[in-house]
């Protein structure tokens, strides 16, 4: 017979800041901001990726005023470190320049940054669990749900979640904090999490649900 915990069936228990950790994914210059490498070296529209930083930090300072663990991931995409398929579409597409060098301006953190303390995974291919320290560190504090923020929403974030998932943990998005340049992928992606996932929520829902934990003015 199954000793698990109870099941989290609403949405107050599903993010009650006891067992809830944040992560935020590949907020990073290379990614989001101009001239990096999504914008100068794959030339993909990054509009709706910079914008994405305002809502992410309201929903990190919610997060620590409602003591709820911020848990970052970044990424390091030099040609040495990445997976050779990686590598062979970059070759396969001409993108012969690393993304997200480490010391690096690309790789510095994009408008949101991380407080003394809190913890950050380095990642080499799309999933932030291919860091076997993720969930190390999710594990120790006894987390149950992740709240996932970051960018692309189809990619990296999506990725991630899906290993969580499969990791065993609650997976929620707070919609308005995640994006990506492929409008299509990103409904898709937020199609995808609601239908089997986890669950999608706005933030203004989310941060209603941790007392003191902020305001969403978005």
């Amino acid at each position: 017979m199954r000793d698990d915990p109870p099941l989290l069936l609403d949405l107050s228990t599903l993010v009650d800041p006891a067992h809830t950790a944040i992560v935020i994914i590949d907020m990073q210059n290379d990614f989001c901001a101009p001239g990096g490498w999504t914008d100068r070296i794959v030339k993909r529209d990054i509009g709706r990726l910079g914008p994405v930083a305002r809502p992410i930090q309201i929903l990190i300072d919610g997060a620590r005023a409602a003591q709820v663990p911020v848990v970052w991931v970044r990424a390091d995409y030099s040609a040495d470190r990445i997976p050779n398929a990686m590598r062979a579409r970059s070759a396969r597409m001409g993108l012969m320049e690393d993304c997200c060098v480490p010391g690096s301006w690309g790789a510095d953190w994009f408008e949101v940054t991380p407080l003394d303390g809190e913890p950050v995974f380095t990642k080499h291919c799309y999933s932030g669990f291919s860091n076997p320290g993720l969930n190390d560190a999710l594990a120790v504090r006894k987390v149950r749900t992740l709240v996932f923020a970051g960018v692309q929403s189809h990619v990296c974030v999506e990725t991630t979640l899906r290993d969580g998932h499969s990791h065993g943990y609650y997976c929620v998005v707070p919609k308005e904090c995640v994006a990506s340049p492929n409008v299509a992928a990103h409904n898709v992606m937020l199609s995808n999490v609601s239908m089997i996932f986890g669950n999608v929520v706005s933030l203004s829902e989310l941060m209603a649900q941790w007392e003191g934990g902020g305001v969403a003015n978005n």
